[in-house]
């Protein structure tokens, strides 16, 4: 009985190490990226298929874009995918960043109430859409969080010459989707990436309110980590990454991605 006992704890063991061996032997890639991305769902397509094809484990830390840029910059991630391309050069300039490369773009949306209260239905642009969300006083949720989407929502403002202020506007610290939730709620409006409106049109009241102007474009890249600025970043992994994105099968993926009929993401790489 003792014997049988002794043999049972040896296999046990030798399986228990082999699959520590096995967990211990397959590469982890760190990756920071944007809520939006995630929202998405994109993410859930695109990285099963890498880690599959190069039997590498993808670390994903989902958060606004200003976040994710910084992790980048102090080294605590592999390679950064975000969408915010101003930010973006500053850390390629500073040297943090290095091989950025663009994978697919969208456009940014103002979603709203269907009654559409401030009538953005009627602007020609989205300077004139901010003018009648502001002068009619109407609810607009922002991000709030240093997010590519909230950058780009920063800069309309600015371009609008509006600095919005008062009850009607709040900033929320959120990602994209709780912000989507919040607005729902609310019945306010707030500025989206399409992608992760479509994701959540089907547990939203809200609908696209304006859309079109090109001052929407939204576009993404991904990074490497410079090896040379932050030691023991994995920049063969990154490139890995970098490869698979933006190369024939992960193009492929970005452009088959769809919520029921419509296309989230338009590949970019040439």
């Amino acid at each position: 009985m003792k014997r049988l006992a002794h043999r049972l704890f040896g296999l046990v063991t030798g399986a228990l190490l082999l699959i520590a061996q096995n967990s211990w032997a397959t590469d982890v890639l760190r990756m920071s990226t944007t809520t939006s991305t995630e929202n998405s769902g994109l993410l859930t397509v695109l990285n099963p298929a890498f880690e599959v094809k190069y039997d590498i484990k993808l670390e994903v830390i989902a958060v606004g874009t200003g976040k994710a840029l910084k992790m980048g910059g102090q080294g605590d991630v592999d390679v950064v995918f975000v969408h915010a391309p101003s930010a973006e050069l500053k850390y390629v300039k500073a040297g943090d960043f290095i091989d950025r490369a663009a994978v697919m773009h969208n456009d940014f949306v103002i979603v709203g109430p269907k009654g559409d209260p401030a009538k953005l239905s009627t602007a020609g642009t989205a300077k004139e859409a901010l003018y009648k969300i502001s002068s009619t006083e109407s609810a607009f949720i922002s991000r709030g969080d240093d997010s590519g989407t909230h950058k780009k929502e920063k800069i309309l403002w600015a371009h609008a010459d509006i600095t919005p202020t008062g009850e009607w506007y709040a900033e929320v610290g959120q990602g994209m989707g709780a912000v989507l939730n919040i607005a729902n709620e609310k019945q306010a409006y707030a500025l989206t990436d399409r992608g992760t409106q479509i994701a959540f049109a089907d547990r939203l009241s809200l609908t696209i309110s304006f859309e079109g102007d090109p001052v929407l474009f939204n576009p993404y890249h991904v990074m490497a980590v410079n090896p040379a600025k932050h030691e023991g970043v994995k920049y063969g992994l990154a490139l890995k990454y970098i490869e698979f994105v933006t190369g024939e099968e992960g193009q492929a993926l970005i452009a088959g991605f769809r919520k029921g009929d419509q296309q989230l993401f338009y590949p970019d790489a040439q």
